[in-house]
């Protein structure tokens, strides 16, 4: 019983507490960079949640045979790994989504989200609930990245993962598509979440 409430809190911690990069300020370089549609965002958010998944899992396999001196470094060879594995296959069946997210999807490898679980969970907790772990804060970056690329596509293109939706009378908000309307989305998300957490009395959780 008690395996089973720890499996559903992980899983609903990176959906809403420990989710990026609203509550953990990581993963904000691709936040800013590849939020224009809902698209990319999407894209880049499941391309990060697969090796962030994948790599907690194995971590946690071998946290007990990587000494500990050399554990970052092993941990970047397994992340890397896997990160050639999820560029190779974008290239392959998603070549235009690919190119749209170019030099972000190598860059996973130094995102701190996946480290950061890798070192904070997966070091510490047995594979299944470290996977868990990783696929909860993969989900709920998907959901962020993909709602601030729409909202950034929807109000400065007038379009939603490139469909129409807006009348032709509509006049594109175009600052919203530049660099700084993601600060600014990302700025008033955060807000929002803010005073929803203090209106239900919540405190932040880190970890």
């Amino acid at each position: 019983m008690r395996s089973t409430q720890k499996f559903g809190e992980t899983l609903k911690a990176g959906l809403w507490k420990r989710i990026p990069p609203f509550r953990l300020v990581l993963g904000l370089c691709p936040s800013l960079a590849v939020t224009q549609s809902a698209e990319n965002g999407f894209g880049m958010g499941v391309a990060l949640a697969l090796v962030v998944t994948l790599s907690s899992g194995i971590i946690s396999s071998l946290r007990n045979i990587i000494p500990s001196k050399v554990r970052i470094a092993s941990y970047i060879v397994i992340i890397a790994t896997l990160v050639s594995i999820v560029e190779i296959l974008m290239k392959a069946f998603f070549f235009p989504l690919s190119e749209q997210l170019g030099i972000y999807i190598p860059l996973i490898v130094v995102n701190c989200i996946v480290l950061g679980r890798a070192e904070g969970f997966a070091a510490k907790n047995p594979p299944l609930i470290s996977m868990i772990d990783g696929l909860s804060v993969g989900v709920g970056y998907t959901i962020s990245l993909t709602l601030i690329g729409s909202i950034r596509e929807i109000f400065g293109k007038g379009e939603w993962f490139g469909m129409q939706v807006m009348g032709q009378s509509y006049e594109p908000m175009t600052f919203l598509v530049l660099a700084p309307g993601a600060f600014v989305t990302i700025g008033i998300l955060l807000g929002i979440q803010n005073l929803f957490s203090r209106w239900r009395g919540e405190k932040f959780v880190q970890g």
